[in-house]
């Protein structure tokens, strides 16, 4: 009996990724999506309103139709319903999908080029890379970089918040400290969903406004409050939970473990530590996208590398935790959840 030959498709699909994936990119950089959720139009139209030379639209245009992201009818195009609500920058969703998109074009692209670099050398290629500053002090000195970051980070985690601000027996509790909050959308869907609560997120100074912004727009003023400091060196606040969202993954195993011990150390008997990320499975041979995203901490961090849900468990046990279990969330992404007994 025969065996069917093998073939390269796979291998090629994946090696030439990045292809569709620049083509996707460059039409959020260029506002294909916004300029066609203003009007439908034709080639001619849409490269004279997009500002692009002649030479290489109508290629762009229909590598986005056959790519499913763009509709043609009659050589006039128009968004698919998905582009239209989540990539068309005047429609709210483009803060949670769009905003993460020019974050990976801007940023995470070019540090991706780096990638055998990175392999061969353990070094990262971020910000830092050529200058004395660390990742976080490099990427926080630019004030538009800066905004650009925080509100790619509510883009990858607005799901998960939505989801966690359900899912948590908030009930339970009266106040919540989101650290390394960002924007804040963890902090805002959490006290959204549950009215009785007040809050506290924790970043470095600089990400104040951005976040007093963002809070503002939400009409949380009166409960959810700001605290610039260093939360390596600094007291955490003090709060019945504490809240990690896409944040050990930044830092080495030291670091984790000290930022677990602080939040078990500050909290009151019965108190919560809710940590998540895009956990790498414990095989660590089936959630690709979480190790991909570990080493794009590899590569963009210090020290930083994902971790699977027993790590994380085993760390917040040594940190004290007495009871201590994961659930599910969206997509890629899972919490571990520890109470101090």
């Amino acid at each position: 009996m025969s065996h069917p030959q093998p073939s390269p498709d796979r291998i090629l699909q994946i090696g030439l990724g990045f292809e569709a994936s620049k083509t996707l990119l460059s039409a959020v950089e260029t506002g294909v999506f916004t300029e066609l959720a203003k009007g439908p139009a034709d080639a001619a139209t849409l490269r004279e309103r997009l500002g692009l030379h002649e030479r290489a639209a109508r290629d762009f245009f229909d590598a986005l139709v056959a790519l499913g992201l763009l509709h043609r009818d009659g050589g006039v195009y128009r968004n698919t319903e998905e582009t239209d609500a989540f990539l068309d920058r005047a429609k709210p969703a483009y803060g949670h999908v769009g905003s993460l998109l020019e974050m990976a074009n801007s940023r995470l692209f070019g540090i991706w080029n780096h990638l055998t670099e990175v392999l061969r050398t353990g070094l990262p290629k971020d910000e830092s890379a050529d200058g004395d500053q660390d990742t976080y002090e490099a990427l926080y000195a630019d004030p538009a970089r800066l905004k650009q970051f925080l509100a790619s980070m509510t883009g990858i985690s607005h799901a998960a918040n939505c989801r966690i601000a359900r899912q948590v027996p908030w009930a339970d509790y009266k106040t919540v400290a989101d650290m390394g909050t960002a924007q804040g959308d963890l902090a805002v869907q959490i006290l959204l969903a549950n009215p009785h609560l007040t809050g506290v997120g924790f970043d470095l100074p600089a990400s104040a406004p951005v976040f007093e912004e963002y809070v503002a727009e939400h009409d949380l003023g009166r409960r959810l409050s700001f605290l610039g400091g260093d939360f390596f060196a600094d007291a955490f606040p003090p709060a019945d939970v504490f809240t990690f969202g896409h944040i050990l993954h930044n830092w080495d195993l030291e670091k984790k473990k000290l930022l677990l011990r602080k939040a078990w150390e500050a909290l009151p008997p019965g108190g919560a530590v809710i940590v998540y990320d895009t956990l790498i499975d414990d095989d660590r041979s089936e959630n690709a996208f979480a190790l991909m995203m570990s080493l794009t901490m590899r590569a963009v961090t210090d020290g930083g590398f994902g971790y699977t849900e027993a790590e994380c468990t085993a760390w917040m046990k040594e940190a004290g935790f007495g009871r201590v279990w994961s659930e599910h969330l969206t997509g890629p992404d899972s919490m571990v959840v520890g109470i101090k007994e």
